[in-house]
């Protein structure tokens, strides 16, 4: 089996920075994908991030050299790595695995990376999302949690999108800080954030733990902007 290094590093509001920082200096061999360009469709009525089309996804996983058989390591920043995971679990390629950056030894090069393209074949799943619709008929069922920092869970601010608050009924397990499953509560659980991204470091991590957990792709950018209802500050 080959592998392939993929870096996924980005910034929100700040399109093309991955890429300046890719050039600057990445793992030898690394190919990159950009959250916003590759590993997301155009914004809309569905969310600032809403998934890729099977097409979309699988060429450019092709370009960036993941062919069936070849195990990826993704790296990157705010839930970029965990994104490309995901997706790759979502269209049938589960040989993916997570590393920071932080903890690569090797030496780090500058520009351009010659990748060669190959084929990738989609094989979409089923059962590891759900719409917006099913989860407004179901909240009082699920394990609904939100990744997104505490203030913005609360309401205290909302930088991006039109309404602060939270779905109704969720819990708050920032992105960025440690989750064990035993905080979760048995049932279905189901992950959002803003707008579909950082949530998957949570869907990473209770995954390593062996809990499954289903992502709202929409997250928070679609639920705002439908005027569903809304909770504001602590449970």
């Amino acid at each position: 089996m080959s592998y392939q290094f993929v870096d996924c590093r980005w910034e929100l509001g700040k399109p093309g920075r991955g890429q300046e920082l890719y050039l600057a200096g990445h793992i030898p061999g690394a190919s990159f994908l950009d959250v916003e360009r590759d590993l997301s469709s155009s914004p809309g009525p569905g969310g600032r991030h809403p998934l890729p089309s099977e097409e979309q996804f699988a060429e450019a996983a092709g370009q960036a050299g993941i062919g069936d058989g070849v195990f990826v390591v993704a790296y990157g920043s705010m839930g970029g790595a965990e994104r490309l995971w995901w997706l790759l679990r979502h269209f049938g390629h589960d040989g993916c695995a997570v590393l920071e950056l932080e903890g690569w030894l090797g030496p780090l090069r500058a520009g351009e990376e010659n990748i060669e393209p190959t084929a990738f074949t989609p094989w979409p799943q089923k059962g590891d999302t759900i719409e917006a619709e099913e989860l407004h008929e179901r909240l009082d069922e699920l394990v609904l949690v939100d990744a997104r920092v505490p203030e913005r869970y609360r309401g205290d601010v909302e930088p991006i999108d039109p309404v602060a608050g939270h779905i109704p009924g969720a819990r708050n397990a920032p992105w960025n800080e440690p989750i064990a499953p035993r905080q979760l509560p048995a049932g279905e659980v189901v992950v959002y954030c803003g707008s579909g991204v950082t949530a998957t470091v949570l869907v990473h991590r209770l995954a390593l733990a062996g809990r499954e957990a289903k992502l709202y792709p929409g997250s928070w950018s679609e639920w705002s902007g439908r005027g569903l209802p809304v909770e504001t500050g602590a449970p």
